[in-house]
């Protein structure tokens, strides 16, 4: 296994979450109003103008104007025309720093010249789909099943949503048993019974409109660093079902915004032990990102099944995949069974899956990670990240929070979603959403900030170093983030009654 992982240092998660706990009780600071203002008249008004006009006429055949949540931005989404490297470009010639990174996959820079070279040699003889196998399909399984321990076999689907949701079929079929839990707060795709608790732990089906109630019958969350609440949920459903799977994002829901400790995770696979549930490792965003090994090959746990997704296809389409141990993972066999013994198999399928193009591109992009160490680089370039903001906020004593787990970086400020639902206190769930709406709002105000001074964040708040970046290039996106800091005040924002 190769031990170069992304995380130089495991942060101390549990003052991290107190942090984070005060921040949510303390006033809001965010970019000054006056200074918003101005980017809008002055970047997006002036400097912008191409995207604004396109938008607005995409609006007339897109709901929204955008295909995909990640492009909707304030005051609104920009049209990129050029990915290179660290760098994006606009339609209207702007240059910016990517810390978007595609939502995580593209962990040697975007566009990377050697799968775009391989991809065009595949394009000029094969095409990009043709329906049948292709060799690449085989090759991608293999370096997958060699460079993750607990990977014994490996199918290629569409999506991380896809392969979430395979992976509920494939759990009940191999343990016999009903229920499925996941760490509230964690987000395994859109599915329907996977948008139980998403974003913010407790929020039950509040974010899953258009998915009728009963769907989740047997969908539960628990508390995310919570091993007793997680037990208890366990024991519970020996009585009801039983418990198929547990799911987890190893790093913490929603790519560690609320982390969660090493001793959490390894906690967490001891109890599926215990109660013979299946461990269900979500590593669409932490695979081939913390390591060759995935975040589970740093914290020495051994999941039943691993969920892949973007980085699969190496920033192509065509991205998601689940692998796992050959006695669950027979249960997702294509055909007729070669063992000669009937096995109940999941009901998966997928035209467009496993295509030439996207097998080819996730095999050389993850060849090429492995070739340059750019998990272990991109980190390095992440602790330097963190270092410079930490500055910034303590030039200007301002509340926010920022850390990285490897190349996955988290700047906080507001905490929108450190925020959590109970429901044994209803009188409290009004104020919750509304705080949080409050909050969601002054994030997206700092995100047009970050865009404004050429910074492409995740949601304002998340942030992706890759191999492209070197550390002058991290020296000047620091200065970028501290213009917008000391232009930051404390906002006198009226409680709603």
């Amino acid at each position: 296994m190769d031990t170069r992982f992304a995380i130089s240092q495991y942060p101390d998660t549990d003052r991290i979450n107190q942090e984070l706990n005060q921040l949510i009780k303390s006033p809001i600071y965010s970019i000054k109003p006056e200074v918003l203002a101005q980017y809008e008249s002055e970047y997006y008004g002036k400097k912008c103008q191409k995207s604004k006009v396109m938008i607005d006429e995409a609006k007339t055949v897109i709901p929204g104007g955008v295909q995909h949540n990640l492009a909707f931005n304030y005051p609104f989404p920009l049209v990129f025309t050029k990915a290179e490297g660290a760098k994006l470009y606009d339609i209207d010639g702007n240059e910016y720093y990517d810390l978007l990174q595609a939502g995580g996959p593209t962990i040697l820079g975007s566009n990377d010249p050697v799968v775009r070279e391989a991809v065009i040699d595949l394009l000029n003889t094969c095409g990009p789909s043709t329906g049948l196998f292709h060799e690449y399909e085989y090759k991608l399984g293999k370096k997958i099943a060699d460079s993750v321990p607990s990977v014994d076999m490996f199918r290629m689907l569409g999506s991380g949503t896809e392969a979430c949701m395979c992976a509920v079929r494939v759990a009940r079929l191999a343990t016999g048993k009903k229920n499925i839990l996941k760490m509230g707060g964690a987000y395994h795709g859109w599915s329907d019974q996977l948008a139980w608790g998403m974003r913010v732990p407790g929020t039950k089906n509040l974010q899953s409109n258009g998915v009728p109630m009963f769907v989740f019958k047997h969908t539960q969350e628990f508390f995310p660093g919570d091993l007793e609440d997680l037990e208890k949920k366990l024991w519970l459903n020996k009585f009801n079902g039983g418990t198929a799977a547990v799911y987890i994002e190893p790093i913490g829901p929603e790519s560690a915004t609320r982390p969660v400790s090493r001793e959490f995770v390894k906690g967490v696979e001891t109890l599926c032990r215990k109660y013979g549930a299946l461990l269900v490792c979500d590593e669409v965003v932490s695979g081939f990102r913390i390591g060759m090994a995935g975040a589970q090959g740093y914290y020495g746990i051994d999941p039943d099944i691993t969920i892949f997704g973007k980085v699969i296809a190496g920033g192509y389409p065509g991205a998601g995949g689940i692998a796992g141990h050959r006695d669950v993972m027979k249960h997702l066999g294509a055909g007729l069974d070669s063992s000669g013994k009937k096995v109940k198999k999941a009901m998966c399928g997928g035209t467009m899956a496993a295509t030439p193009i996207s097998s080819l591109a996730g095999y050389t992009a993850i060849c090429e990670i492995e070739k340059r160490n750019a998990c272990q680089v991109a980190g390095q370039r992440a602790d330097q990240l963190v270092a410079g903001l930490q500055k910034s906020i303590d030039k200007y004593n301002l509340p926010f929070i920022t850390y990285n787990i490897g190349s996955v970086c988290h700047l906080h400020t507001v905490g929108t979603m450190q925020f959590a639902i109970d429901w044994g206190k209803l009188w409290q769930v009004p104020g919750i959403l509304n705080e949080t709406s409050i909050r969601q709002k002054e994030m997206e105000h700092m995100g047009a900030a970050y865009m404004a001074e050429g910074l492409v964040t995740l949601a304002g708040c998340r942030l992706y170093t890759s191999a492209a970046y070197t550390p002058e290039m991290i020296d000047d996106v620091i200065g970028r983030f501290d213009k917008v800091m000391s232009n930051c005040a404390k906002l006198d924002i009226p409680k709603k009654k």
